[in-house]
């Protein structure tokens, strides 16, 4: 049984769930340097436009913003660099045949501590079209509509 008191979330891609539909998750290991790790640490990471990418048989995250640590000064690595994630070479072979094939998307979902090494959870996706969007939206209102007139019926 996983122990969630370890798992500290640093940043989450929320327009990653507003824009496709995640099929599959995977956990990696990220290489980062020293300042980086200071600079997750204190909130400091933006997922937003970020994605994977697989060339050459290894996975790497690109656009991927990690803000500069304030007091790192010549240790300090280029915001944007692009990033080595680590996952077995079973995984990333099963993981390359998905998107060749099917068409899928790998983009990182959330960004965490586990223990003391930062973990990332890659998302095998699917695009969402506009009307999957509308329609999850019309789902998420009618279910605040439905659980705020439970909520007032309780309360008489």
């Amino acid at each position: 049984m996983i122990d969630r008191t370890k798992f500290k979330t640093i940043s989450e891609n929320r327009k990653a769930r507003h824009d496709y539909f995640i099929l599959e998750s995977y956990e990696a290991g990220i290489e980062l340097v020293g300042t980086e790790v200071k600079s997750l640490r204190q909130g400091g990471v933006n997922l937003k436009d970020s994605w994977c990418s697989i060339d050459d048989g290894e996975m790497f995250i690109k656009g991927m913003h990690i803000s500069p640590y304030e007091k790192g000064n010549i240790f300090n690595r280029d915001p944007m660099r692009v990033r080595k994630l680590l996952l077995h070479k079973k995984e990333i072979e099963k993981l390359f045949g998905k998107i060749k094939c099917d068409g899928l998307t790998l983009v990182p979902i959330s960004i965490y501590f586990k223990g003391s090494n930062v973990k990332v959870q890659v998302g095998l996706c699917k695009g969402k079209k506009l009307y999957d969007k509308r329609d999850a939206a019309a789902e998420r209102d009618a279910k605040r509509d439905i659980d705020r007139t439970m909520k007032s019926r309780n309360n008489y």
